[in-house]
């Protein structure tokens, strides 16, 4: 039987309880909740709503359940000589040794072996999510302010700002240019953030990839870590993608510019990692701070105590990332799928006379609606996307969410679902633009 409880007012909380910083306010957010209510599926709900909104790669989960079957039962998951006491017991902030080897060595293989890594500088946490969080704590204080460009991942809004109490500042690029990041753009951002009297500690970079589904040429990359020299700021490069790209040569690391400079000003540079969509396990939370300045390995080690990865974790994913027959055939596998899967969406719209940006890695394409607005506005985007969401019944990720400054672009996730559904996703699109031709 339920206790009642007599609510006479309510009780405070803190700032960071009742601040609306979290974000979830956001088209972004009220999407994954429509989809929730209603989720689609192909025999038991066929009118649902389908979820495109969620960036998860599903297309090569079968390669990992017939690794971890075949290990099963040849009882060889896992190490024999590593004692369930072992992993029970404590473990110390640095995580287990052979996984941050094999981390390590897994982190090389998906850049085409064009970079190094050290194990002793790798910090390991409960995903990418708390990583950048974390960085973020000991980057920068409250009221300072990071560069992130334009568009960007809607949960930024939530990871770096909500506990952390610093502020995001906007760095514009814009469809003339290919959503490019350009030096102009960083100064104006950074001339910005000066005038509003935000210090700017560092600039974030998604690589691959924004909402866009594109790498970031190496001399962007270059000319963004002289800006961050020259303002005297952090660099973090978020490559939680790298094994992504479409083809093993298209991904540039910023780890490969600093070994061609000879780890010049690497002491200002950070790398974010996780095993969250290159190997489709976001459920186990394996995240990685990479970072060539030890007093930010320490400090991150030290905080790394809130966001520890299970023993159990470590050392299955040990086992499977030191497999050098299974993680080869993974990574060339999965690229392939989702190239399939890139032209079977972009291909599909195109049909429909949608077009997309070029990309070349992830598990999105940016999808450019503009042409169909009634004005080209916010209001008539966000207009757009509650008749996608409600009467199509498609959750995609309008422009505005990712805090892009033209109206009209659209995240559409592709590699979170069957290729049947995704047909069905791309047959509703038609059915929609015919209809609205039509009203035309």
């Amino acid at each position: 039987m339920a206790v009642g409880i007599e609510k006479k007012g309510l009780v405070g909380l803190s700032k960071v309880a009742i601040s609306d910083t979290h974000g979830e306010d956001s088209p972004y957010f009220a999407g994954w909740k429509a989809y929730d209510e209603n989720p689609y599926d192909e025999i038991s709900n066929p009118s649902g709503v389908i979820q495109m909104g969620l960036a998860e790669n599903q297309v090569s989960f079968d390669l990992l359940e017939d690794y971890l079957e075949k290990q099963s039962a040849s009882s060889n998951i896992g190490n024999k000589s590593y004692s369930f006491r072992e992993n029970a017991l404590f473990q110390d902030y640095h995580g287990l040794l052979s996984f941050r080897k094999a981390m390590a060595s897994f982190m090389e293989q998906v850049r085409g072996g064009r970079a190094k890594f050290n194990p002793e500088r790798i910090v390991i946490t409960a995903g990418a999510t708390a990583a950048n969080e974390l960085l973020t704590f000991i980057l920068a204080d409250p009221g300072n302010g990071l560069l992130i460009p334009t568009p960007y991942y809607p949960g930024f809004d939530r990871d770096l700002r909500w506990r952390t109490g610093v502020k995001i500042v906007p760095v514009h690029c814009d469809s003339s240019n290919n959503f490019q990041i350009t030096q102009e753009a960083l100064e104006a951002a950074y001339a910005d953030a000066e005038s509003k009297n935000i210090k700017i500690r560092g600039v974030l970079i998604t690589n691959p990839t924004n909402p866009l589904g594109a790498t970031i040429q190496r001399l962007a990359l270059e000319n963004i870590l002289d800006f961050a020299t020259e303002k005297n700021i952090h660099l973090v490069s978020d490559e939680i993608y790298s094994g992504s790209s479409f083809f093993s040569d298209e991904f540039v690391s910023i780890a490969e510019i600093l070994e061609a400079r000879n780890f010049k000003e690497a002491e200002r540079v950070h790398i974010v990692y996780s095993l969250s969509k290159d190997l489709g396990l976001p459920g186990f939370r394996v995240g990685t701070i990479y970072s060539y300045n030890d007093n930010v390995v320490t400090t991150a080690r030290r905080m790394s105590s809130f966001t520890l990865i299970s023993s159990q974790t470590q050392q299955l994913l040990a086992c499977m990332l030191s497999d050098k027959n299974f993680t080869d055939n993974y990574i060339e596998t999965n690229r392939q799928r989702l190239r399939k899967r890139y032209q079977m969406i972009v291909g599909g719209l195109k049909k429909d006379g949608i077009n997309c940006l070029n990309g070349n890695a992830g598990l999105f394409c940016w999808m450019n609606l503009s042409p169909f607005l009634e004005k080209p506005t916010l209001e008539c985007e966000l207009d757009l996307w509650k008749k996608i969401l409600h009467e199509v019944k498609l959750n995609i990720s309008p422009g505005s969410s990712c805090h892009c400054s033209e109206p009209g672009w659209f995240r559409v996730c592709f590699a979170n679902m069957s290729e049947q559904t995704l047909e069905v996703a791309l047959q509703r699109i038609q059915h929609f633009m015919g209809r609205t031709r039509r009203n035309c």
